[in-house]
């Protein structure tokens, strides 16, 4: 059989799977601290053809034939998306790197950029799925203003007074390798193995970045690039049909022949 029908069809499932990712992050051009997927191809397995034949000694070396493409990987790129205003008190954004660690409903923490926050009906900074922010911090119900510092210093100003109080600290999660982070949806991530613990800092320490309030951070989709990239993965998925196509009218070609 014609290696280049098999050759062809890894092909077309690769950019089938590459448009797929396309797909995905022009749906989520718009979605608060989206990062977008980077689909990553490489080349499938080889057969030496011919071996027999081969004499290294002469300089006669054995055949050796690709077997089509893979999809190697699809990460997540956490290049900065753009901050913008919003004006409200509790939306944060994140200047640089780090992640608002969540509390899960069965304890767990998952991670996330997504910095649309409220209080909950318990009193709690939470985000708009209703998962508190970790390490808890309440929020007084009679507060008149909410200031959140860059370095994740929270103060109210209460009822009767003219200063502020402080109430409570916002940090950061960092790891060693975000792109090895599992997302599961609602802009959340677990921590794996490829990505490392977190290291649970302070905004504007080791590294991570400072917070802004009053600021989101939109997703980092570039519509040009995805547009680019659609039309590179279209062509692409045709020219493997068109391979596909020509090596059936060879097949054809032969079970035709006459003696």
């Amino acid at each position: 059989m014609i290696d280049s029908l098999y050759i062809g069809a890894t092909g077309m499932h690769a950019q089938q799977l590459h448009v797929d990712s396309i797909a995905n992050n022009l749906a989520n051009v718009n979605t608060t601290g989206f990062k977008k997927s980077r689909v990553s191809f490489e080349d499938a397995f080889y057969r030496i053809s011919q071996a027999g034949q081969a004499d290294p000694t002469a300089g006669v070396q054995p055949l050796v034939l690709g077997l089509g493409t893979l999809v190697s990987s699809n990460a997540k790129s956490f290049l900065p998306g753009e901050i913008k205003q919003t004006e409200s008190p509790l939306d944060l954004a994140i200047r640089g790197n780090g992640f608002f660690e969540i509390t899960m409903p069965d304890g767990s923490s998952a991670y996330t950029r997504h910095g649309v926050f409220r209080v909950n009906s318990d009193g709690a900074l939470a985000t708009t799925s209703g998962h508190p922010l970790k390490p808890s911090l309440q929020i007084p119900t009679d507060a008149l203003e909410v200031v959140i510092a860059p370095n994740g210093v929270v103060s109210a100003r209460m009822p009767d007074e003219t200063t502020l109080s402080e109430i409570g600290q916002i940090e950061l999660a960092t790891f060693t390798n975000p792109a090895g982070l599992d997302p599961i949806g609602e802009n959340l991530y677990l921590a794996t193995e490829p990505s490392g613990q977190a290291l649970v800092v302070r905004p504007g320490e080791e590294g991570s970045g400072a917070l802004a309030q009053g600021f989101l951070e939109s997703s980092n989709v570039k519509l040009a690039e995805e547009m680019v990239n659609l039309v590179l993965a279209q062509r692409a998925y045709e020219l493997n049909a068109r391979v596909i196509q020509v090596s059936d009218e060879m097949l054809s070609i032969s079970n035709n022949l006459r003696r």
